[in-house]
């Protein structure tokens, strides 16, 4: 198991920040508004980057992964979670959610298809949650970037446990307990990561 969460002893590089980015994309496409919703960003990241900044905005955020940094827990209207996932979501009420966010976490997890259940677990009716992965072709070009050109933390390519292509993704998502009809799965980020947006 892991101990530590993403960019906590290290500072994320260029192709970090531009992944994050293109992620940051992606979910405000199918949130365009965070206002008044009620939010978990699990595996967030140290320093939850993405989802520092809706604070202020949104009426609830909850913040998971192995360790955070001590500046979140002082935000307003946030709580904070450390441990492993998906275990350390237990806690959490059911339907509780609005919008879930689970960002280039799965490929790190043994109980993949038990985070996806509590996702589905933890969103309201209406909700949705929101998942990038990198697909097998994007394992080719992350290893190069980590193991052969030094652009990406080698620790965070050996902590992988899995890619997934879309024909891989979705059916764990309906096993989870998401609808068909209500999943939207695809490749993205030129076919380096698969997204997916489920709704409840």
């Amino acid at each position: 198991m892991r101990s530590e969460s993403f960019g906590e002893s290290w500072k994320p590089t260029v192709v970090d920040r531009f992944g994050v980015w293109l992620s940051s994309r992606a979910i405000k496409r199918w949130v365009p508004t965070f206002a008044g919703k009620r939010v978990g960003d699990f595996g967030c990241g140290f320093h939850a980057s993405f989802s520092r900044t809706l604070v202020g905005e949104v009426q609830s955020l909850v913040l998971a992964d192995v360790s955070l940094s001590p500046e979140l827990k002082t935000l307003p209207e946030v709580r904070t979670l450390e441990g492993a996932l998906p275990g350390s979501l237990d806690g959490l009420e059911s339907g509780s959610l609005d919008v879930a966010l689970c960002v280039s976490v799965l490929e790190h997890l043994w109980d993949a298809k038990g985070m996806l259940k509590q996702l589905h677990r933890l969103l309201a009716p209406g909700g949705v949650a929101l998942l990038n992965v990198p697909s097998w072709r994007g394992k080719t070009y992350l290893e190069l970037s980590a193991f052969k050109l030094g652009l990406s933390p080698k620790a965070e390519m050996d902590d992988h446990k899995a890619y997934y292509d879309v024909k891989d993704l979705w059916p764990l998502l309906v096993e989870a307990g998401f609808l068909p009809s209500r999943i939207h799965c695809f490749a993205h980020k030129f076919g380096l990561n698969t997204f997916a947006a489920c709704e409840r």
